[in-house]
């Protein structure tokens, strides 16, 4: 027999009650206070009610705001506040002669206050002999008109007729102004509200938000005047400075200079007050500019020539965005270049000026993040040199796309590619320039050297590859051990005195990828977007950065090509340590026009597409020859003369290096007298027994 089993947790099912309601629940009644709430938020969000509100709001404003205004002028015009404010401000601004002027009226003005005070004592007495005075003279004068006139007429009568015409005169001017009264009083009031309303809507003392919609609309593009510049001054969120401003006499006037005209915008010095210093404005540039109704890339803060002071420039809304014109390479055919005296069209500052830049003896390093026009404002700058025919290039681009073709026919080398074996060919490249500066370095005093130029295009590949030569010296690298980073630091210290200059292109600037001794020997250098802060001050330096200079706020993709340049070379105003430009950009097919015109001013260049080997270094027979016919020679003096033979190959060897040199031959250096000599005779052994060591000797 089995059990009935209910399941676990299955509810039990019960006979339907045939006396329950069918019609289903009434759903709970709303409470009062939800509804009302509910009714309030609809009417409160109403487009109507909304504006109303507004309406409400910006005409008690303008009636609020003019009756501050009025009593503000009536306080001014009855005290000494307003000197007091000016004095306030002159002696923030640092104006102590002003400050004194301001002091000696506000002295005037309370001397003739006081004596205006003190005439008011005996105002009373005179006020009497006046009133006598004067009615005596009007009795006098209305009766001699009045016998003139009785004269006149012949009747006695008229005497009295003057007097009687003044006599109705005040009784109809009392009658007017019983019948006037009565709504003046009732109208006044009302009249007074206008003109104070009519004051604060002048004054515009109404919150935006407040003000109609086209009145509240986007102010962005507005015309930049001394009360836009010192409001946004005023609310950028520094106490002092606000305080200061509030302070001054003229509201904030006397901190600006005039405000003129700049290319596509208008440029102001602003004089900051005791206690704010230039960095808390710079560091507030986002703020300033939205304050201002820019964008935050159309407003540049750097500091000016006079002590704590900083120069505003603030550009028209969307001018930034207007593309730069073509290059005068381009549009100019006739074009040419002169490397000492020339200077290369490069593009155009904010202002919209042409920038014009001096590569004599300059080296060069443009940086930036990927993709944003490196190689263009280098390749511009070649393409410009390259129309000056004594100029030698030699070329290296460690991306290997094609972006330097064009320079097939011009440069003596040009190496492309992104492999080790590319690093090592263009280190070799570096190295032969800097052979060729060192050979220079030796001429006579007063030679003359054509210029020569090494590009190296995305540098960080050559600083950041592991490759290393058959010596067991890597080519890249950041150390000092980096055949790459020490022929390009040589070339920074000495090349510029021989016309020889380096220029590098690099991405995304690191210590690891753009080592401080390297980035630091450029007498240019200019920045793309960047980053970060840190990335600007590697690429340009901590001095220009802190005054100013800000690639890292540039905007990526939006300000492709811009620039921000520092060191010598291109034209600043005093005190101005750097300068953005806005580079032309030159195309693929208008730089292969340029180098034709290029190659036409020159004749017979082969092109090499890589380094030639060198032939292997006879370090004994080196040695036999810097020797010469010595029985013996100090190993220091042997190794001073092998620099001087082969500096590329002898600078860097040491006691050690030489040693095993020779002792690898049975040469080895010997002591005598307390000091390591070579021996001429066990070298010459040693010769000997090479050349006659033949494989058919060997196998023998």
């Amino acid at each position: 027999m089995t059990e009935n089993v209910v399941p676990l947790f299955k509810t039990p099912q019960t006979a339907p009650d045939p006396s329950a309601d069918p019609r289903p629940a009434a759903a709970p009644a709303v409470p009062l206070w939800v509804r009302s709430e509910r009714a309030a938020r609809r009417t409160v969000t109403r487009e109507r009610t909304v504006t109303a509100g507004r309406l409400v709001v910006r005409h008690g404003s303008y009636v609020l705001g003019g009756t501050r205004v009025v009593a503000r002028r009536a306080w001014d015009g009855r005290t000494a506040a307003r000197y007091e404010r000016m004095i306030r401000a002159a002696e923030a601004a640092g104006n102590l002669e002003a400050a004194a002027e301001w002091e000696e009226r506000g002295r005037a003005f309370r001397a003739a206050r006081h004596q205006r005070r003190m005439d008011l004592l005996t105002s009373p007495e005179r006020l009497v002999k006046g009133a006598g005075y004067a009615a005596g003279g009007t009795a006098g004068g209305l009766l001699l008109l009045g016998i003139a006139l009785a004269i006149a007429t012949k009747d006695p009568a008229d005497v009295l007729s003057p007097a009687m015409a003044l006599v109705d005169l005040i009784h109809w001017t009392v009658i007017i102004a019983t019948v006037v009264w009565g709504p003046l009083v009732t109208v006044g009031p009302w009249l007074a509200l206008c003109g104070l309303w009519a004051v604060g809507r002048r004054q515009e003392t109404a919150p935006q938000w407040a003000l109609p919609a086209h009145q509240r609309g986007d102010n962005t593009g507005a015309p930049v005047t001394p009360s836009v510049v010192v409001l946004a001054l005023r609310n950028l969120g520094v106490a002092v400075l606000r305080n200061a401003i509030k302070d001054m006499g003229d509201a904030g006037g006397s901190m600006l200079g005039p405000i003129t005209l700049a290319g596509c915008g208008v440029e102001v010095d602003v004089t900051l007050p005791s206690g704010v210093s230039t960095e808390e404005i710079m560091g507030r540039r986002r703020k300033l500019a939205e304050n201002l109704n820019r964008h935050e890339h159309e407003v540049y803060i750097s500091v000016a020539p006079a002590a704590r002071t900083v120069r505003l420039w603030i550009a028209d809304s969307g001018a930034l965005d207007e593309p730069v014109p073509a290059s005068p390479l381009v549009t100019d055919p006739t074009l040419t270049a002169d490397y000492k005296n020339g200077r290369a069209p490069w593009g155009q500052d904010l202002r919209g000026d042409a920038v014009l830049v001096s590569l004599y003896q300059k080296m060069l390093l443009v940086t930036g993040l990927s993709n944003q026009g490196k190689t263009a404002a280098l390749r511009a700058l070649a393409l410009w040199l390259a129309l000056d025919k004594t100029v030698e290039f030699r070329i290296g681009d460690l991306k290997g796309v094609g972006d330097w073709d064009m320079f097939d026919g011009v440069a003596t080398v040009l190496i492309q590619g992104p492999t080790d074996d590319h690093v090592a060919e263009v280190t070799e490249m570096v190295e032969d320039v800097f052979e060729e500066m060192q050979s220079r370095l030796l001429a006579p005093k007063g030679t003359v050297f054509p210029p020569l130029v090494a590009i190296v295009d995305e540098a960080q590949v050559a600083y950041g590859s592991g490759a290393v030569g058959p010596d067991k010296r890597p080519y890249g690298g950041a150390r000092a051990t980096s055949r790459y980073f020490k022929a390009a630091k040589g070339i920074h210290d000495q090349g510029r005195a021989v016309n020889v200059t380096i220029w590098e292109g690099t991405q995304d600037p690191t210590d690891q990828n753009l080592p401080k001794r390297s980035r630091e020997g450029n007498h240019i250098r200019a920045s793309l977007v960047l980053g970060t802060e840190s990335q600007a001050k590697m690429a340009l330096g901590d001095a220009p950065v802190d005054a100013g200079a800000a690639p890292h706020k540039l905007r990526q993709g939006l300000d492709k090509g811009q620039l921000v340049v520092a060191g010598s070379g291109v034209d600043m105003a005093a005190g101005q340590v750097s300068v953005n430009v806005r580079t032309h950009y030159i195309n693929d097919d208008e730089a292969e026009q340029i180098a034709e015109r290029a190659k036409a001013l020159r004749s017979g260049i082969t092109t090499l597409t890589s380094v030639p080997a060198d032939e292997p270094v006879d370090h004994l027979a080196d040695i036999a020859t810097v020797m010469g016919d010595a029985k013996r020679m100090r190993t220091d003096e042997v190794r001073a003369r092998l620099a001087s033979l082969n500096p590329g190959e002898y600078r860097e060897w040491t006691a050690s290096d030489l040693t095993q040199a020779l002792e690898a031959v049975g040469a080895a250096p010997y002591k005598t007298g307390g000091i390591m000599h070579v021996s001429r005779a066990l070298l010459e052994e040693a010769l000997e027994e090479r050349d006659t060591d033949t494989p058919e000797s060997n196998a023998g």
